[in-house]
């Protein structure tokens, strides 16, 4: 709700024309914000409209708000970053490109740089390596973790029952328990016009692993990146997992060694432009894949 006539608010000076409250109109969402907060970021588009002296120049709505004509709801994690310099984002953002957008809009270069698809830095946060772009990668790209994968496949394709992956003998035949198993992965691929022959399919950032924290290590074994939830009991569930590698079928064969079967599956998408300039569009999917073993 906005303020009336901003009362309450610091009244304006002859350094500083604006008062200390501020309501802002954002492509029809209000908000309201302190001064301070507006120009945090010196050389940045909010910072050069609210260091002004003519405060008249500044565009306004008919409740005397200043408006400003961009997406309203993307504006939200805009004056977030203003607050505190940090990036904080819904596990699964899918508007991360038209966010990109935003920033480049409000002249924020940190915020650009956060906001760049560099998705196997971004998202590697100090534990393993994580390859964003798979369909690049060749055995011989990187021969110990091909040498590693291949000796956690072995003892699932020889075991009986095809029984766990990853540690060897971790699950016997008759050890084996019912239990739903959900992958799930935020991807995302670039198509242009047809004459385009590099163009990026189905980069994936992570490979997240929700269910019972036992079955996950039984499934994955040393695969198995469990530095987001590292206490969690046997017997208890989580959705804080996630995969060292970004293969999907290799994730696959691990459940089907195990004797797991696909029983559901469901996804999301978006699609923006790329760049101006360019015909190019990034589709940009969440998916999850439920498996079941009896």
């Amino acid at each position: 709700m906005a303020l009336a006539d901003n009362a309450g608010c610091a009244k304006p000076s002859e350094d500083n024309p604006f008062p200390d409250i501020i309501e802002l109109n954002v492509g029809g969402q209000v908000y309201i914000t302190r001064h301070p907060t507006l120009v945090s970021v010196p050389g940045s588009l909010l910072w050069e409209m609210f260091t002004q002296k003519n405060v008249r120049s500044l565009a306004r709505d008919s409740k005397g708000r200043f408006f400003v004509d961009r997406d309203g709801f993307l504006f939200r994690y805009i004056l977030d970053y203003m607050r505190d310099q940090q990036l904080v984002l819904p596990e699964h953002f899918p508007e991360r490109s038209r966010l990109q957008r935003e920033a480049e809009y409000f002249m924020l270069p940190e915020l650009v740089k956060m906001l760049a698809p560099k998705l196997s830095k971004q998202n590697s946060l100090g534990d393993d390596p994580c390859q964003s772009d798979p369909e690049e990668l060749s055995p011989g790209a990187d021969p110990a973790r091909a040498l590693s994968s291949a000796g956690a496949a072995l003892p699932s394709a020889g075991g009986p029952g095809g029984g766990g992956t990853g540690t060897a003998g971790a699950v016997g035949t008759d050890g084996r328990r019912a239990g739903f198993i959900t992958i799930g992965y935020r991807g995302s691929y670039t198509l242009g016009r047809d004459s385009q022959t590099d163009a990026k399919f189905r980069r994936v950032a992570r490979i997240m692993v929700c269910g019972k924290t036992s079955l996950a290590k039984e499934v994955f074994g040393d695969t198995l990146n469990e530095s987001r939830d590292p206490d969690r009991p046997p017997e208890r569930y989580t959705s804080r997992y996630y995969l060292k590698f970004t293969f999907l079928e290799q994730a696959f064969d691990k459940l089907a060694d195990a004797g797991f079967h696909m029983v559901a599956c469901n996804s999301t998408g978006t699609c923006a432009f790329a760049h101006d300039q360019t015909d190019d569009r990034i589709w940009t999917s969440y998916t999850e894949y439920v498996f079941y073993r009896e």
